[in-house]
């Protein structure tokens, strides 16, 4: 309909992109695709491709949306006064979360080791966290739990059918009667955080089993089976197995006081509990408790790092999927000088985060001393760094999509809120630069396998030969006089940005490795802010290889 010559219509929908769905997380990523080969894992290509178009799907995706929107809540009581401590979710996060278990993102390199099971199993958890991180949070927990209960064999032989399984089974049971488990931790408490140290957490002996007294502040995914946990023996803080039910078929008394209300995250259920008299059985050795249980957390550490390596590259997808479907200005947003410094500086980011993740994923896969002491190192290095840039990158990535970036339609508001967690979750900045020192103090070999690997790109790069004889005499320096800690995290970004420049050097196009090494070793062309690079780089070639199929 017309009035005059003016039409009616006020709602015509132009230049706006299509919605990215149904597309393939795997193929669409040649780093990821390569790494998997490079890094031994080349036999799962084919499942991980399975796994990138079950995810890139517009079903997956949808899931994803109501799982975070329909928050999880809390049953504490049944409506005649007895302990419930139950929490309910939507049907999309049990959907998400049998989706992650079949892939055995939970359990493969256990059930199944062999060369680079670590690797592909990395690979299936970072395309998860692209899509649904919330739900990564027990998957990571069970994965991690295995080289803690191997301090107790007889405990990990009872749960070992159920722990490795790859049928998902939501039902609050015993865990004889269930297809499939799942694991959590609750170590923190509100007095000392990751001062374990300063726990109060009691457990006393009940014949062959103890008994817990106490309050967790931070137990995370409190519907799993069962939970690591920290506790004093008299003097001595061991490590504990707490199921949600005992042997004799009871419930356990381990009370939900209440569930976080957290920044991000929010489709996982995170909460307060409370010990009241709680069974349990010891694993590891009495008073060995924060190295039996530092075995799990220096896996799910591995796992905040393939987190965060996920979060950017999601963020880039998203990011030059809109810049190349819009228009302004007459000219596509990718083709842009501006636009297209920003889409390449964040590809950078995104492609040095994945060659680093699978590189350290590769290292848990080796059993030599020299791969021990390097992923005892780079652990907490790598989580550090590449955690830290996770929320510049994604926040940079919304800003591409203007206004429509920042309502809660676009992912990327989701994005942005879980992407601080990695940074906190296991240990903040300070605690993993500590770390570093601490390895670098007590295990001489460390630095000696850093150094072994970086030395594979020598004489690639004049930029890069530079920064890693920075390194090694920094190091040295290190070993004869120590360091201030307020240096630490100094120290740990240049080590960091050396090993991602190696592996771009070797690994990545030459236009990639030039790039990384002009914009993040130093130079003084380059500015603080994603698209502040120097003069002279391939941008259109680095921004082709990032984008989607």
């Amino acid at each position: 309909m017309t009035i005059g010559s003016w039409p009616l219509s006020t709602h015509e929908v132009l230049n706006q992109p299509p919605p990215l769905v149904d597309w393939n997380l795997f193929d669409a990523d040649r780093a990821l695709a390569e790494g998997v080969a490079r890094e031994g894992a080349d036999w799962a290509a084919g499942e991980l491709r399975g796994l990138g178009a079950r995810l890139g799907s517009e079903e997956t995706i949808a899931w994803s949306f109501q799982a975070n929107r329909f928050a999880p809540v809390l049953q504490a009581f049944d409506r005649f006064g007895h302990r419930r401590d139950e929490v309910e979710f939507h049907p999309a996060w049990h959907a998400l979360l049998g989706l992650a278990v079949e892939a055995g993102l939970h359990s493969a390199p256990w059930a199944k080791p062999g060369p680079g099971a670590h690797v592909a199993r990395a690979a299936g958890a970072y395309m998860f966290n692209q899509i649904e991180a919330g739900t990564m949070c027990p998957v990571a927990m069970t994965y991690g739990v295995v080289p803690a209960l191997r301090h107790q064999p007889d405990v990990l032989a009872e749960w070992r059918e159920p722990l490795f399984g790859r049928r998902y089974d939501p039902r609050n049971r015993p865990a004889p009667e269930k297809r499939g488990a799942l694991f959590g931790m609750a170590m923190t408490e509100k007095q000392g955080g990751s001062d374990v140290r300063a726990n109060t957490t009691r457990a006393v002996p009940d014949g062959r089993a103890w008994r817990l007294v106490g309050h967790k502040w931070f137990c995370s995914a409190p519907m799993c089976d069962a939970f690591l946990t920290l506790a004093y023996v008299d003097d001595a803080l061991t490590c504990f197995l707490a199921p949600r039910w005992t042997p004799d078929g009871a419930k356990n008394a381990i009370h939900i006081q209440r569930l976080k209300d957290k920044l991000g995250n929010r489709a996982n259920a995170s909460s307060e509990i409370e010990y009241h008299g709680a069974y349990a059985v010891m694993v590891g050795e009495r008073g060995r408790g924060v190295p039996t249980i530092i075995e799990m957390a220096n896996h799910t550490r591995l796992d905040c790092v393939i987190g965060s390596a996920g979060l950017v590259r999601q963020s880039l997808t998203q990011a030059i999927h809109h810049a190349r479907h819009r228009t302004v200005f007459q000219r596509r947003l990718a083709d842009q000088p501006l636009m297209r410094a920003v889409l390449a500086d964040l590809a950078l980011e995104a492609e040095a985060a994945t060659l680093l993740m699978l590189r350290l994923a590769r290292a848990y896969d080796g059993e030599g001393p020299d791969e021990t002491a390097f992923r005892r190192l780079v652990t907490p290095a790598a989580k550090y760094w590449v955690c830290k840039r996770a929320p510049v990158a994604v926040v940079e990535a919304m800003e591409v999509h203007g206004g429509g970036g920042y309502v809660e339609e676009s992912i990327l508001p989701r994005l942005y809120r879980e992407a601080p967690v990695n940074s906190i979750w296991e240990g903040s900045g300070n605690v993993m630069c500590l770390d570093v020192l601490r390895v670098l103090a007590r295990t001489p070999d460390a630095i000696d396998a850093l150094i072994d690997e970086l030395a594979l790109a020598q004489g690639a790069d004049r930029r890069l030969d530079a920064q890693v004889a920075a390194l090694a005499d920094e190091a040295a320096a290190f070993a004869k006089a120590g360091m201030p800690e307020h240096r630490a995290r100094l120290l740990v970004e240049r080590m960091v940005l050396t090993l991602q420049a190696a592996l771009m050097v070797r690994h990545a196009p030459a236009a990639l490795a030039d790039g990384f090494c002009a914009s993040r070793l130093g130079g003084a062309d380059s500015g603080r802010a994603f698209g502040a690079l120097p003069d002279g780089l391939d941008l259109a070639a680095i921004v082709t290889r990032a984008g989607h199929a």
